[in-house]
């Protein structure tokens, strides 16, 4: 008797995982032209991992119990990849490429910041696979880290998760998120979920998060960090848009 779904040898996993990866670069670059954003605050900046930022480290779990459903985490994963911007909470917006998803991929994002200032950045898919994929930040991103979205069954259930693994990018993003940062983000993908769970027909599932501070020091020799970032970028970027509207109108 052979085995339904047999173990592939060593070398076809090993190809298949190298797949999933993304190819190593030195700078970002976008593939095709995207609908909004800013592709100056992303075009040609570094990847920018954990030990690259300034502030405290943290990791943020945030899970979803889909209770006696029948999808499959393939599924589950692939509808979470190519809805991925209708998830997202409103006044925030995810630019995605062409090629949807995939492991060197450059999306641009907006997202709304407390007062109701915009952001405009982006971020790299890192890794994806049928089961998880991760999201890593350039600089001057609000923070420096990855978040990495998954989902696995417990019995008859299956969870959804978005964990991140971050640190505030400079001394301005750091102070943004003493000053109410932090609760924003986790509304943030408290309601990503939430909409997550709702399109699976479970719109009353609960959103548990779990939040951990891994390393409470800052790293001091990184506040220069500032220099990129994106929020003092966009700002200046839309101070300049009534020059750019009126140049628009004579051209």
């Amino acid at each position: 008797m052979t085995e339904a779904n047999p173990v592939p040898p060593a070398p076809e996993r090993a190809a298949r995982d190298e797949s999933s990866w993304a190819k190593n670069v030195s700078r970002l670059n976008l593939s095709s032209k995207l609908a909004g954003g800013i592709p100056g605050n992303v075009e040609g900046r570094r990847v920018s991992g954990p030990l690259q930022g300034f502030g405290q480290m943290w990791q943020k779990t945030y899970q979803v119990r889909l209770s006696g459903t029948d999808v499959e985490v393939a599924d589950l994963i692939a509808t979470w990849k190519a809805r991925f911007p209708e998830f997202w909470p409103e006044r925030n917006t995810f630019y995605a490429p062409l090629t949807g998803i995939a492991p060197g991929e450059v999306a641009l994002l907006d997202v709304t910041l407390p007062g109701h200032m915009k952001l405009s950045t982006g971020v790299m898919v890192l890794y994806a696979d049928h089961e998880s994929f991760t999201l890593m930040t350039p600089q001057g991103h609000m923070f420096a880290g990855w978040i990495t979205f998954s989902a696995r069954r417990e019995g008859d259930d299956v969870v959804a998760q978005a964990q991140v693994l971050m640190r505030a990018s400079d001394p301005i993003f750091e102070l943004g998120l003493l000053l109410g940062g932090h609760r924003q983000e986790d509304v943030f993908w408290q309601r990503t979920l939430t909409r997550l769970a709702t399109h699976l027909g479970q719109p009353d599932a609960a959103v548990e998060t779990s939040v951990v501070c891994v390393d409470r020091n800052r790293q001091w020799k990184r506040w220069g960090n500032v220099r990129h970032s994106s929020a003092i970028r966009s700002s200046i970027y839309m101070l300049g848009e009534p020059v750019r509207e009126l140049r628009r109108r004579r051209s």
